[in-house]
């Protein structure tokens, strides 16, 4: 090859070499000038995304300036929804007698015309009359009262009338929970119609009736309730009366916070009774006596953390023909001194006894005079069962 050969071919392959480069140097650019274009539309785009937006606010800013302003209505409570439905049922009760007047409240039991309340609010009357909230009025006759459970009936004199009586159902007050909200209405002051709402605060409490003896499964409220309210009916969010208010806890005679109700448990053991009978008849065991924990369990040697401690047995009574025996000492746990010695009862018919309530829910609930029952108690660390047949309550 000659030399000028040689030196064409070197500078071909040079320009070739910066024209290679040339083209990568373009493609590059281009590429650059592609990602930029690329980010530019991006931010086109959400501009116009921005700007659909503030178009759609402006638009629904302009319709509602033209529209009228809205008036938003709560619905009505629970609370409310209920006192409508009952309110007519609820009734004001005078009772006349030669001290003077009584007021309390009551509720419509059935149709034909029994209204429910308290013994204490009818002992002693002589003339009575009940009034509903609409303003009809009417004399009413003593039909029966009970006052071991502060429990009574009168029944409208209709005289040829024909009124439209709204009966309350009656509810299960063995289903009511602790924290429940629970409402009462009656004529507290002689307010007529008012309504007090609270929760259960808890079942089971006794409480001491006029003749000594204790009311079984009370239920304490602290639903407000003061004197009128006496007889009024406890009520559940369903409507249905689970108690019928009956005492308050108080040093002042005004409410402090504690109210106690009739458990309508009772109210169905016992008002459809005085409907028929004009009274209650109630089995009687014959014992005294006092609710165990575990102190005095361990003290006793007994492997109960709960249980109701037999300290008296009636004489001649039930409890004392079937062989229960009392305490014969006295012991000290805790700074409380208890009759001990005796048996103690930890169950009815195989039913559990934890404590005095139970054992009183249980025979007015469920048991009548005559009734053959089991007790299991613990006797000398062992537990056997005893046959008692109820008598009637003196």
């Amino acid at each position: 090859m000659s030399k000028a050969t040689t030196i064409i071919a070197a500078l071909s392959l040079v320009i070739a070499l910066f024209l290679l480069l040339e083209v990568i140097t373009f493609q590059q650019q281009i590429e650059s000038v592609a990602s930029e274009l690329s980010k530019v539309r991006w931010q086109l785009e959400a501009l116009s995304k921005r700007l659909e937006t503030i178009d759609q606010s402006v638009r629904t800013l302009e319709s509602s300036e033209l529209q009228e302003p809205q008036v938003h209505v709560s619905a009505p409570s629970n609370i409310t929804l209920i006192y409508e439905k009952v309110k007519d049922s609820v009734v004001k009760i005078s009772v006349i007698s030669f001290v003077g007047e009584v007021v309390g409240s009551g509720f419509i039991y059935d149709s034909q015309g029994h209204v429910v309340t308290n013994n204490h609010v009818v002992e002693g009357g002589e003339r009575f009359y009940v009034y509903f909230l609409d303003g009809s009025a009417y004399e009413a006759s003593l039909v029966g009262r009970d006052p071991d459970s502060d429990l009574a009936v009168l029944r409208l004199v209709l005289g040829g009338k024909s009124p439209t009586l709204k009966p309350l159902k009656l509810g299960n007050s063995s289903e009511l929970r602790i924290g429940e909200q629970i409402i009462v209405i009656g004529n507290p002051f002689e307010l007529a119609g008012t309504v007090t709402t609270g929760i259960v605060s808890q079942k089971g409490r006794l409480l001491p009736s006029g003749r000594g003896y204790l009311i079984p499964s009370v239920i304490q409220i602290d639903a407000a309730i003061n004197p009128g309210n006496s007889g009024g009916p406890v009520l559940n969010l369903k409507g249905e009366v689970v108690g019928v208010a009956t005492a308050i806890e108080s040093v002042t005679g005004q409410f402090a916070g504690i109210g106690y109700a009739v458990s309508s448990n009772v109210v169905k053991r016992i008002v459809p009774a005085l409907i028929e009978n004009g009274r209650y008849r109630y089995s009687y065991l014959g014992i005294t006596g006092s609710e165990i924990n575990e102190l005095v369990a361990n003290a006793l040697g007994v492997d109960v953390k709960k249980g109701l401690l037999v300290e008296s047995v009636a004489s001649s009574g039930p409890a004392a023909r079937a062989g229960i025996r009392g305490g014969t000492r006295t012991l000290q746990v805790a700074g409380k001194s208890y009759l001990v010695g005796g048996d103690i009862i930890v169950g009815i018919n195989g039913t559990p006894v934890n404590s005095m309530d139970d054992l009183l829910t249980y025979l007015v609930e469920r048991t009548s005079p005559g009734d053959l029952i089991v007790l299991t108690i613990i006797r000398d660390g062992s537990r056997i069962d005893v046959p008692v047949t109820l008598g009637e309550r003196p």
